[in-house]
């Protein structure tokens, strides 16, 4: 999933590890080799 805006928060459903977007890039997040899942 594509990071859209500001404030989104992304978690990973292997380790837990959460990011809160604080600046918009493009791109998806990544974590333990999987894309991270958008939660709020």
């Amino acid at each position: 999933m594509a990071v859209k805006k500001v404030g989104e928060h992304y978690r990973c459903k292997v380790c837990g590890n959460e990011v809160t977007v604080t600046k918009v890039g493009g791109g998806t997040l990544v974590c333990c080799g999987k894309e991270m899942d958008l939660t709020r």
